[in-house]
């Protein structure tokens, strides 16, 4: 298959269908009551969505597909210097890529320039499905950097680099969504996959509870590197989501998605 090629539509597709379903699993088994402005933000976050979209597309389009084309044609990276099986070097470029996002999203919250583009993200009065597309486009275009510099260093194969991708977009969308699973189920998918209760704690506006749970695709760093937290002091029902120094009303317009990185606000 020609990767590369086909990227764009596998990348659409599977994102269209996992949107779709957890909306229905959502609206179906709901895990809290939906956020009086839920629509609205709902469309903001959206919105926000297509304008990151349009603007990595523009800015740098595909380069994580071409980094690793050029790392073929050039011979860089580690795997076109150690001959390996493509299993191997699919499966380590997989792992490499999620520790390196785990690595970053712990950045954006510790450096105060990178918060200022993440809070964005945990400006969210409620999380649903739609909040794992709500990213500042300047944040998704430094996140393509990252990743196109890890492709490039260890010449990640551009199968693996459309894998993980697709994977990532998916992981997002379902361990942001507000859905109901059995406890027994939650406990064990926490071991291979970020569930959405175990990212939910992530997005307290309880500070030590906001820096946890920093995984978004694989569960493993949160524990290996201790940050992991299985659930939130208040529960998952009680907790309060969001940013203090974010009123529900503001966090829900687009027009404060796209300026916020750009005022001053008052943290707590």
């Amino acid at each position: 298959m020609d990767w590369a090629a086909h990227e764009p539509v596998i990348r659409i597709s599977v994102f269209a269908t996992i949107l779709v379903a957890m909306l229905a699993w959502e609206w179906l088994a709901p895990k809290r009551v939906p956020h009086a402005l839920r629509w609205r933000r709902g469309w903001a976050n959206l919105g926000l969505s297509a304008l990151s979209t349009i603007a990595a597309r523009v800015v740098v389009p595909g380069i994580t597909v071409v980094g690793a084309l050029t790392a073929a044609e050039r011979g860089w990276g580690l795997f076109h210097l150690v001959q390996v099986p493509a299993w191997i070097a699919l499966v380590v470029s997989f792992v490499v890529l999620d520790v390196a996002i785990y690595a970053q999203h712990i950045l954006t919250h510790k450096i105060p320039l990178l918060w200022r583009l993440h809070r964005v993200h945990h400006g969210d009065p409620m999380i649903d499905a739609t909040t794992g597309l709500r990213f500042h486009p300047v944040e998704i275009i430094g996140s393509l950097l990252i990743k196109v510099a890890v492709v490039m260093l260890l010449g990640v194969p551009v199968a693996a680099v459309v894998v993980f991708e697709v994977v990532l977009n998916a992981t997002t969308i379902f361990n942001h969504s507000n859905v109901r699973m059995p406890v027994g189920l939650d406990r064990w998918l926490r071991w291979v996959v970020v569930t959405p209760d175990m990212h939910r704690v992530h997005h307290s506006q309880i500070r030590d509870e906001t820096n946890s749970n920093f995984g978004f695709n694989l569960p493993w760093w949160d524990r290996i590197f201790r940050t992991y937290r299985a659930q939130p002091l208040a529960g998952h029902l009680g907790m309060d989501i969001g940013l203090p120094a974010v009123t529900p009303a503001s966090g829900a317009r687009w027009w404060w998605l796209v300026l916020s990185p750009f005022t001053r606000q008052k943290e707590p």
